[in-house]
């Protein structure tokens, strides 16, 4: 599984003309699922973005979480997050698990990150051709892959 966080002021997501997730300070999160990721790396992963600490202290130290401040997260299925530009100009993407795994992976990341934030997360269509709209904080913007744990 690969992540891209980015910390928002604001960010928003539509799926044809509706809109099907807002969110004010918190976190937007993409995410691209491959078949080998595995339970273990849904809790990993929901822990590490729940527990990042990338927001500002009283002392403009980047010190606290999303939970910390009581943020939202906004998740967003992306595939593209496992494209493979190895070789030619078109990028492939063999690595990405199909629907039929990743949709499995992706409700359980939902049901992972709202325990892990004890709240409703916001959250995109899988599969859908969605705009998202977003107010980067900072900018601040991380990736994380539970293949290399970083």
């Amino acid at each position: 599984m690969r992540v891209v966080i980015q910390r928002v002021l604001q960010a928003s997501v539509k799926a044809g003309l509706s809109s099907t997730g807002v969110i004010d300070k918190g976190l937007l999160v993409l995410a691209g699922f491959e078949d080998g990721d595995m339970s273990d790396d849904i809790e990993w992963m929901s822990n590490k973005i729940v527990n990042l600490r990338i927001f500002d202290d009283e002392n403009k130290v980047p010190n606290i979480s999303v939970k910390d401040i009581n943020g939202d997260i906004l998740l967003v299925s992306q595939f593209t997050l496992h494209a493979s530009t190895k070789k030619g100009n078109r990028p492939s993407y063999i690595k990405a698990s199909k629907p039929d795994v990743a949709i499995p992976i992706y409700e359980k990341l939902i049901h992972q990150l709202e325990k892990d934030l004890e709240k409703k997360i916001q959250r995109g269509v899988f599969g859908a051709d969605m705009k998202v709209s977003l107010i980067n904080d900072g900018p601040v913007t991380i990736i994380i892959d539970t293949k290399n744990k970083e």
